[in-house]
């Protein structure tokens, strides 16, 4: 079949639900960590995640609605206008519960570190709270908030100042994901955990 999505809905597939987040698949899940001006914390889950560069590294993450009390966005992007970081916490698929715990649309003074029993730490390099459990955090500064095609859509950029892994999951000098298994986000309400990988040498390379 063939569908030329509207612009505003998505709609013109004629199925019973979007496929367009089932056919860009699988997508790691930036589970976003800020604290706004005023100290408040906040965690929430993005699907729209990615590392974008290495030298100097950073990632990127967007935004695609709106709440009530945030005007034009979410409390993530609302924060990160105001105080500039945020921390992008690797979700185990030991944490998939907690994670879903905390995409709830909840009032921009619920701390969902709370709401989903999740122990706090501090970040190092920025004031910003992050989830102990992570197998890895990235401390982030941000360096553009972009506006995207559509109603409350944002794209934020930040580079990575701060690194932090678990010992246990570095193996023979490198980052083994088996050790926690990854969650990432398919369509609909699906998820898929990573519990085998494998290697491919470029051409070129030995």
């Amino acid at each position: 079949m063939f569908y030329q999505p509207d612009r505003d809905t998505g709609a013109g597939h004629g199925l019973p639900h979007n496929p367009f987040n089932a056919i860009v698949t699988p997508r790691p899940i930036g589970w976003i960590s800020t604290r706004g001006s005023d100290g408040s914390d906040n965690l929430a889950p993005y699907s729209f995640f990615n590392a974008i560069s290495y030298f100097p590294p950073q990632v990127m993450f967007a935004s695609t609605s709106a709440k009530p009390d945030r005007g034009d966005t979410k409390d993530s992007v609302a924060n990160i206008r105001e105080t500039g970081v945020f921390a992008v916490n690797i979700v185990s698929h030991a944490l998939r519960d907690a994670m879903n715990q905390t995409s709830g649309p909840y009032r921009r003074d619920v701390d969902e570190f709370a709401q989903a029993g999740l122990e706090k730490g501090q970040c190092q390099t920025i004031d910003c709270g992050f989830v102990i459990a992570s197998p890895a955090t990235l401390e982030c500064k941000m360096t553009q908030i972009v506006t995207l095609e559509g109603a409350s859509n944002f794209m934020v950029i930040g580079e990575v100042v701060g690194i932090r892994m678990s010992d246990d999951c570095i193996v023979d000098g490198m980052f083994d994901v088996t050790r926690f298994n990854p969650l990432s986000r398919l369509g609909y309400r699906d998820y898929a955990t990573i519990t085998e990988v494998f290697s491919l040498n470029r051409p070129g390379q030995s």
